[in-house]
């Protein structure tokens, strides 16, 4: 249970962040519980992380502010290891060294800039940027879906919040983003059971062939060489015939005419 001074100071730090939250971070105590807070961290622009939605936890000791809360990332992220408390010089890790002036918002924001980092501790893991974007990419999805299971959703214990419970626990403690992340999944035509979005439809399976159609020229020279390949093994005969066939009928015309002409001037005698 919190004490006083605890819950006067978490009630303050609420108020406080609700009017001026820090950029990429939303927070707030859960309604059962003061000292425990959830909160979300989108992804920041040029990081692997942008557009992701991150969900975790700060539990608070009941001595706050004298203590440092335990921190966790539920949200599989490449940074850190789902669900497991991070040693950080704001965590639970290091009580000593945490300040009593320290806040919530102080604690989310150096939590941030550790995840936008490359430094390790316990609790954090080593990822690709290419496996941390497809984290990213998928995080909206395992946040409502408890990673896909949702269909057979079972009560997550203390201490695993996230899993197996089929998103119930995010649901409860963020019900509009959960709303939002349901309709973004629906539009997006998000598989429920891998959180991957289908391959875009092949509208050409044909393609190009040669570069037909990229340009007249090009259509020429490959119509061009067609005609070429096609009249290659046959005779001048077959080629001309065409012409053969004019010849022979101007020809034919010039020698009837002038064997009519002929026949008139023997009539004539």
């Amino acid at each position: 249970m919190a004490s006083k001074a605890a819950t006067k100071r978490l009630t303050r730090e609420y108020a406080a962040i609700g009017k001026n939250p820090p950029p990429y971070i939303t927070a707030h105590p859960s309604e059962s519980n003061i000292l425990e807070w959830h909160y979300i961290i989108t992804g920041p622009e040029e990081t692997p992380y942008h557009g992701g939605q991150y969900w975790g936890t700060l539990m608070f000791p009941p001595n706050y502010p004298f203590a440092p809360p335990a921190i966790r990332m539920h949200t599989p992220s490449g940074r850190f290891q789902p669900s497991t408390r991070l040693c950080l010089s704001i965590s639970d890790f290091h009580p000593k060294s945490f300040n009593p002036a320290w806040e919530v918002s102080t604690i989310l924001i150096g939590l941030l800039s550790f995840m936008t980092s490359e430094e390790m501790t316990t609790g954090s893991v080593s990822m690709t940027e290419a496996e941390r974007k497809q984290h990213a990419e998928r995080s909206r999805w395992w946040n409502s879906t408890g990673g896909g299971s949702h269909a057979s959703a079972k009560i997550a214990q203390k201490g695993n919040i996230k899993a197996g419970d089929g998103g119930l626990k995010f649901k409860s403690e963020w019900p509009d983003v959960d709303k939002e992340n349901w309709e973004w999944m629906s539009k997006n035509s998000i598989d429920l059971t891998t959180g991957f979005a289908p391959p875009p439809a092949d509208t050409n399976s044909c393609g190009r062939q040669l570069g037909i159609g990229q340009g007249s020229g090009q259509t020429q020279a490959v119509v061009d060489a067609v005609v070429q390949q096609r009249n290659a093994g046959r005779s001048w005969i077959s080629r001309n015939k065409v012409l053969i066939f004019v010849s022979f009928v101007l020809v034919y015309t010039a020698l009837a005419r002038w064997l009519g002409e002929g026949d008139g001037d023997r009539t004539g005698l």
